[in-house]
């Protein structure tokens, strides 16, 4: 008698990375349309324990980025806060944090979303051709910019979200209000840490 191979059904999960500094509504709109348009099981919200191309004495400490994108995304059961490259430690390289990922998951299919203007520089990305066969890039269709790429992608329409985590810095450092601009946990976790109370960095 022939055996029965049964196989997991499998799950369709995006990734949204970044470091987070803070987290705003324009990151919670983006991984919502993303996983609402392409019926994805969840979204993780993935930040950077140092990231390649940021100065790390400007950023804070990457457990407050945690914390605040766990009270960020706590109401919304699509999301999950993905701890891998806060784990690891060191630069965090998308291609290392992904070929991990997929180790550990071979059965996960794994959506990896960026900004339309980040699509442009995926050739600049660490072994991005390898990256290419472990993950779906998603780009966030942006005004000016192509929905064209040497690589493999799909594009999602969102609604445009003119927020930065730069200008939510320099906000707080000046004293003025992010109401509307970050969920109110957030908010409230920036004022009860004092972050970003000084000079806002770049």
């Amino acid at each position: 008698m022939a055996e029965v191979v049964t196989t997991l059904p499998q799950r369709r999960v995006g990734i949204i990375g970044g470091t987070f500094n803070p987290p705003h509504m324009g990151h919670l709109i983006m991984a919502q349309q993303v996983g609402d348009q392409l019926g994805l099981d969840e979204v993780r919200f993935m930040p950077d324990a140092q990231p390649p191309h940021v100065d790390e004495k400007k950023t804070i400490p990457a457990q407050d980025r945690a914390n605040m994108v766990q009270r960020a995304i706590a109401d919304n059961p699509l999301f999950k806060l993905e701890t891998a490259e806060l784990k690891r430690g060191g630069k965090s390289y998308t291609y290392d944090t992904m070929k991990a990922l997929k180790a550990q998951h071979p059965e996960t299919q794994y959506y990896f979303i960026i900004g339309g203007d980040m699509v442009d520089y995926l050739h600049t990305w660490s072994h991005i051709d390898e990256l290419v066969k472990l993950v779906t890039f998603v780009g966030i269709k942006r005004t000016g910019y192509p929905t064209t790429s040497r690589y493999p992608v799909i594009w999602v329409d969102a609604p445009l979200i003119d927020i930065s985590s730069t200008q939510i810095r320099h906000k707080v450092s000046q004293g003025h209000t992010v109401r509307y601009l970050v969920p109110d946990t957030v908010a409230a976790y920036i004022k009860e840490h004092q972050l970003y109370e000084n000079k806002p960095t770049n």
